[in-house]
């Protein structure tokens, strides 16, 4: 079995107040401390499947044009996630299942591509935008019992677990592989990035704080007791523990590398996009009226961020 990573963008930054700020509040933290971002979702190549874990952005969607302001930048684009698939060496055809592990677009957003695919999800999930007109759902009910510490898992196929883990989403969700004696943890966003994790910080972004905090004390605890390799999605430290098979010590953190910011001079489109959930707001969509222009309390349609959360495209 391997696993490996989909890399799709690159030089990103989460701000600490973004990162950290969800229970204690954005003000308690430097907005000027950036940590390093990317994007990458992951396969598992079992031998005999081939199986995603999320898929990315499609093509269409903007790059953003952050500036001092900016709590999140999800990165330049080194290709769009279907070119990165294919950069592995494998066609869609070939994927049999995708585990997600929740609805926003960067995770999303390309599953629709894969003919051949049975989407997992959890069944909370099942009313979400994002997820309309497909036919290939199947919901998770979670009906296998208890996963070690988590309460309400599902056994996808032998060493692959689907595991309940709510509160980013109502319907977020945790993948661990079981592989040569370690537990690799294929995370959406229950950490922007793995500083959080060591000073067990809730970021800014959730559905239901009380549930993400349950999950973040659950996959703390889990991390302390079993060799886990902790791979999110929006920090290169996924990619570089997976590739180093790195196991996640919260006594002896990995040194931080802060991200080297070079604010793009770019020409702004009149675009915005959400740096949460990738939903794009065109002014020629909504009668012309210009980002700027909306109320102070105008929420994204998707995910109910507010208008900080946007970037000029």
């Amino acid at each position: 079995m391997e696993i490996k990573a989909v890399k799709f963008r690159k030089d990103g930054f989460y701000s600490q107040p973004f990162a950290f700020g969800g229970e204690d509040g954005m003000d308690k933290y430097d907005k000027n401390v950036r940590y390093r971002g990317s994007l990458q979702n992951y396969l598992i190549d079992t031998g005999s499947e081939v199986i995603l874990v999320d898929t990315g952005f499609t093509a269409d969607v903007p790059v953003e044009i952050p500036n001092e302001e900016s709590l999140a930048f999800t990165g330049e684009a080194i290709s769009d996630y279907m070119t990165a698939f294919k950069a592995l060496g494998y066609k869609p055809e070939q994927v049999t299942k995708i585990l997600l592990t929740h609805r926003h677009s960067d995770h999303s957003g390309s599953i629709g591509l894969f003919p051949n695919a049975k989407i997992y999800v959890n069944a909370h999930e099942l009313g979400a935008e994002e997820l309309k007109g497909l036919d290939n759902l199947v919901p998770v009910e979670f009906t296998d019992g208890a996963y070690y510490n988590f309460p309400e898992s599902q056994t996808i196929m032998d060493g692959i677990h689907f595991i309940k883990a709510e509160g980013h989403t109502r319907g977020n969700s945790i993948i661990v592989v079981e592989k040569d004696g370690l537990f690799y943890m294929l995370h959406g966003d229950i950490t922007y990035v793995d500083e959080a994790l060591y000073e067990n910080k809730q970021s800014v972004v959730f559905d239901d704080l009380p549930a993400a905090r349950e999950t973040l004390d659950r996959v703390r605890e889990f991390v302390k007791n079993h060799p886990t390799v902790y791979c999110g999605t929006h920090t290169p430290q996924g990619y570089e523990s997976l590739e180093a098979n790195r196991v996640m010590d919260l006594n002896n953190p990995v040194p931080t590398v802060f991200a080297e910011v070079n604010f793009s001079a770019r020409e702004a489109s009149g675009k915005y996009i959400c740096s949460i959930c990738g939903y794009v707001y065109d002014p020629a969509e909504h009668d012309g009226v210009a980002f700027e222009d909306l109320p102070d309390d105008w929420r994204c349609p998707r995910c109910k961020q507010p208008k900080e959360k946007f970037n000029p495209a």
